[in-house]
């Protein structure tokens, strides 16, 4: 399998690259996958050219052919008058329609304050699913003030192992592996959300049982 990373950071180094390696690193714990990293400001010219030609120069259309093969993405933006940064949507505005349908797709973005923390879902989940992708419940936004911070690392810790999970989706010969269940509980194995852990064990009472003994009482 191939793991693509899709990093918008515009320095070296960039707390955007940090946070997509370490969204790797945790999806890789899960899974048996060949990551590639796709640095977006060493293709900034070819971009343009793209924009201007109509034609992907070869480092580029290398870029696209890979995103496009991939069986998972992560895609990394840094936070720009507040939304994504205009390196990272003209990437992906150059990419073709169909290449991001149904792939499983993790979402991130750093900011200097939490005041941006929802630019994940006001601006990052519409665009992939305008192109159609799989966007993973779990989407990670890292502040300046959030690196070292336990919140951090489980939210990280619980993205990469939701991209694994869809990347080789458990099944009967294959069941996903502890370690991949206990990052992602309370998510349930079969997807439905429960805040209790499955693995410890709990009686459902079913809906009408319930009522039959609010119509005694």
């Amino acid at each position: 399998m191939k793991l693509v990373v899709v990093s918008a950071g515009l320095s070296s180094p960039s707390s955007t690259r940090l946070l997509a390696d370490r969204l790797t690193a945790a999806t890789l714990a899960h899974v048996d996958a060949e990551p590639e990293v796709i640095e977006l400001r060493e293709l900034a010219t070819e971009i343009a050219q793209h924009f201007v030609t109509g034609f992907p120069p070869a480092r580029l259309a290398a870029a696209l052919d890979a995103v496009a093969a991939a069986d998972g993405l992560i895609a990394v933006t840094p936070v720009l008058a507040g939304s994504y940064s205009g390196l990272f949507k003209s990437f992906f505005d150059v990419i073709d329609k169909d290449a991001l349908t149904g792939k499983p797709v993790l979402l991130g973005a750093t900011g200097g304050t939490a005041r941006h923390s929802l630019v994940t879902e006001h601006a990052l989940r519409p665009l992939f699913t305008y192109l159609r992708a799989l966007t993973l419940p779990t989407a990670v936004y890292a502040a300046s003030e959030d690196w070292g911070e336990d919140g951090l690392a489980g939210r990280i810790t619980r993205a990469g192992a939701e991209l694994a999970r869809f990347m080789a989706p458990a099944t009967a010969d294959a069941p996903l592996d502890v370690d991949t269940a206990a990052a992602i509980a309370p998510r349930s194995l079969t997807g439905a959300i429960t805040s209790v852990d499955p693995a410890d064990g709990f009686e459902v009472v079913p809906f009408e049982q319930r009522l039959a003994a609010l119509r005694v009482q």
